[in-house]
């Protein structure tokens, strides 16, 4: 079992298909992770990145596993905090599970650093951005909050 580690577990109203692509494609990400999209090719071993607005690249990595739209695995690193990077990569897991007309989708980030700083700071930005998923795909609205990026974040 990893050192540091966060779960967190959502039930949304939507199909595991529609939840899928707004895990993973530009336009949905966009929509509710503060402007930020995913540039990947979707496939094992892919190159993974985070791109914030102005065009750089906030987070990489890669993907480990892929079965859409059952399961996703990264490989993860954030690239701009100093010591969130020095900690190295961590292992972002979707799992999607159908269940009647909802999708159980569970998150689970984690990495072999004890007490790590960015599985701490990842505790504390993932339950806003999956709660703005949620409320986007049931909705069709993003939360307020995740709509924009902030420089500081």
């Amino acid at each position: 079992m990893a050192e540091s580690r966060f779960v967190y577990v959502t039930y949304i109203r939507t199909t595991p298909e529609k939840l899928w692509q707004a895990l993973t494609a530009p336009e949905f990400t966009r929509r509710y992770w503060k402007e930020t999209r995913q540039d990947c090719a979707w496939k094992p071993g892919a190159s993974w990145k985070v791109i914030i607005p102005d065009g750089s690249v906030i987070d990489s990595g890669e993907v480990v596993e892929i079965d859409a739209p059952r399961r996703l695995v990264l490989k993860w690193r954030h690239e701009r905090r100093p010591a969130l990077k020095a900690e190295g990569y961590s292992r972002l897991t979707y799992e999607l599970e159908p269940q009647g007309e909802t999708v159980k989708l569970t998150v689970i980030h984690e990495m072999d650093v004890p007490q790590s700083q960015f599985i701490q700071a990842v505790s504390g930005g993932w339950p806003l951005i999956l709660a703005s998923l949620k409320s986007l795909l049931e909705t069709g609205e993003s939360l307020e909050a995740t709509r924009h990026w902030e420089a500081c974040a």
